[in-house]
């Protein structure tokens, strides 16, 4: 197959590059710096020549957009929004204009599109949309506008040959360097990784080999369109989620931290609380009524498998 990726320079594109390459694929990377081969120059805005790599390839996923590791400021938030809508546009504009459009377009979307919850988790169906829940920062609901922005984007694209997937992501776990297993790692060998603010709110999750074969289904199920939860079937409290990440890197330590520590954590690194504080409970209820089994469905042997192959670089 030929794939092209657009915004796949993160830590989530170059999981999927380096999957699909060794499996003999040709993979083209869509990104305002290229640097190899393979990769290929766009603006994120207007159509160039790169469309026509979009032109008779046979899969597009979508994953451009301002990272979400960064503070929060109007700027910024800005900046997420304008991003991944203007992305979502101009890639719906190419595949409309293709002549040989690819059978499928997986968008990038997030699970942060559902409510901060503690009662019970979100699938598609039943799912709580988020964004006018009580007693939690404003700016929060900016986060559920750029995911139903995002999503509704490739939604209003006319692409009549091209089924369309939207992947409301939880965090993908890998060992690479700078994702988010990275920063969380380096906090628990610290002896900081504690809970956080009372740790009772949800961390929803997705091992980077199930993250992969996830993708893979959602390309050869022609059955599958609309939304999808991309995230492990074992969400886990966030005290327990660091309890259990501090024993696979064998760290008898985490120091707990409250809201306001947590807040000058994220201003040290850069970073934002709501990464932190949001409670994402969030099951794959689409893909398990599939049949699809997760070889990583709870994060006790997710978090094992990832620090061993860390350890071994």
């Amino acid at each position: 197959m030929k794939i092209v990726i657009p915004g796949g320079t993160g830590q989530v594109g170059a999981i999927l590059d380096r999957a699909f390459t060794a499996a003999g694929h040709d993979v083209v990377v869509l990104t305002r710096s290229p640097t190899g081969a393979r990769q290929v120059r766009w603006d994120g805005t207007t159509i160039g020549d790169w469309a026509g790599h979009i032109d008779g390839c046979d899969v597009v996923v979508n994953l451009a957009g301002r990272s979400v590791s960064c503070r929060y400021t109007e700027a910024n938030l800005a900046a997420m929004m304008s991003s991944r809508v203007e992305s979502a546009r101009v890639v719906g504009q190419a595949i409309a204009a293709a002549a040989r459009p690819p059978k499928v377009w997986l968008q990038m979307s997030t699970a942060t599109i559902y409510a901060h919850r503690f009662d019970a988790a979100n699938d598609e169906r039943d799912g709580v949309i988020g964004g006018s829940e009580s007693g939690v920062p404003g700016y929060w609901a900016y986060s559920v506008e750029i995911a139903r922005n995002w999503e509704a984007e490739q939604d209003r694209a006319t692409t009549p040959g091209t089924r369309k997937v939207a992947l409301r992501s939880a965090m993908v776990m890998s060992p690479d360097r700078g994702g988010v297993f990275d920063v969380l790692s380096w906090l628990a060998r610290l002896g900081l990784g504690g809970s956080v603010a009372g740790g009772r709110q949800y961390v929803s999750w997705i091992h980077d080999r199930d993250f992969v074969r996830v993708i893979r289904l959602l390309i050869e199920r022609d059955d599958l369109a609309g939304p999808v939860n991309v995230a492990a079937p074992g969400p886990l409290p966030q005290r327990d989620f660091a309890r259990t990440l501090r024993s696979a890197w064998r760290m008898p330590v985490g120091l707990p931290a409250t809201s306001w520590m947590a807040e000058i954590g994220a201003f040290a690194i850069r970073s934002d609380t709501e990464l932190l504080l949001k409670s994402r409970r969030v099951v794959p209820g689409r893909l398990l009524d599939t049949g699809f089994v997760f070889d990583y469905p709870d994060w006790s042997a997710a978090a094992v498998d990832l620090v061993r192959r860390r350890r071994a670089g």
